[in-house]
């Protein structure tokens, strides 16, 4: 089995000492506030930003909030799409509104953070729909933001990372918007939630245990049946063929590591180039565990480069 960084022990340590509640023992109001607390109390100073301002745009099932962020950059920047984690049902801006920042000032992109519609209040395919009604937008006012709509890229963790998978897929699809890279931090990929590492770190490894995934799945999708749509399991997809480049990173003792590992090898499958990084002794949400975590930073800073070499 592999072994817990020592710093992941001492996290989770904390995480016992604060009482946090089981997800999947929560409903969902109780577990976006406990997720809201938990990244209230991380005390991290952000990189600094040029500006953050938000936006209210037409979606096709209402408006859709984005909060947008500006390097402090002179001249077109490129963009960045950003898709929070959370199961399709917790998560916000908020939650997610440190690595926001620092994806802005290390890829020296604005980022627009995407406040999409989530389960059990809209189910799949909403967050989808949504998701790409921003992406859309974005591109198509870039000039009016500042922004180089050639230079576009999609990024998200988790539920965030599946659904900047399917982007890419639906931007090749549509013919456009042509994306850069496509950012994708221990993604759902298959929502089958049949991958083996869901039985290796079925619990014991933090707050995204296998009960904690069935319950995201109950709660996002509309039947079982959904998960053999590519829109809910990219994985499903009838070719990744012609997606946009990739940088995939996994935690090594996650739920989640092989939906991350078996993604990227599909897509390196497919013909398209990725960077794959595992980060050892690394538990699912450790991206966000800063100050506590080193590897969050070095997560952070990995992504950030590999952004600022596709927009190169």
């Amino acid at each position: 089995m592999p072994t817990l960084h020592p710093q992941i022990v001492n996290a989770l340590e904390v995480m016992k000492t604060l009482g946090l509640k089981p997800i999947e023992a929560m409903t969902p109001a109780e577990a976006r506030l406990q997720m809201e607390a938990t990244a209230q109390s991380r005390k991290a100073e952000p990189l600094p930003v040029g500006r953050v301002e938000e936006r209210m745009i037409t979606g096709p099932g209402g408006l859709i909030r984005l909060r947008l962020y500006w390097p402090s950059a002179s001249g077109a920047v490129p963009s960045i799409a950003y898709y929070h984690g959370g199961g399709h049902v917790i998560g916000s801006l908020d939650t997610h509104d440190l690595i926001a920042r620092n994806l802005c000032a290390g890829a020296g992109a604005l980022v627009a953070s995407v406040d999409y519609r989530m389960g059990p209040e809209h189910r799949f395919p909403a967050a989808v729909d949504d998701s790409f009604a921003a992406l859309r937008w974005l591109h198509a006012n870039a000039a009016s933001l500042g922004a180089d709509p050639q230079r576009l890229g999609v990024h998200g963790d988790s539920a965030g990372a599946n659904l900047a998978a399917v982007m890419a897929l639906m931007a090749r699809d549509a013919g456009g918007p042509k994306l850069r890279l496509q950012s994708l931090v221990y993604p759902i990929s298959d929502y089958t939630l049949s991958n083996p590492s869901y039985a290796t770190f079925a619990e014991g490894y933090g707050l995204l245990t296998r009960a904690a995934m069935v319950w995201f799945q109950q709660h996002y999708l509309r039947s079982p049946a959904d998960a053999e749509d590519w829109r809910a399991s990219p994985i499903k997809a009838a070719s990744l063929k012609g997606v946009a480049p990739a940088i995939v990173v996994t935690a090594e003792c996650d739920v989640l590591h092989d939906d991350g590992a078996r993604y990227a090898e599909a897509l390196r499958g497919a013909g398209v180039a990725v960077e794959y990084r595992e980060f050892p002794g690394m538990i699912h949400g450790f991206l966000g565990m800063v100050p506590a975590i080193d590897d969050a930073m070095n997560g952070q800073r990995a992504v950030a480069a590999a952004f600022k070499r596709a927009f190169t």
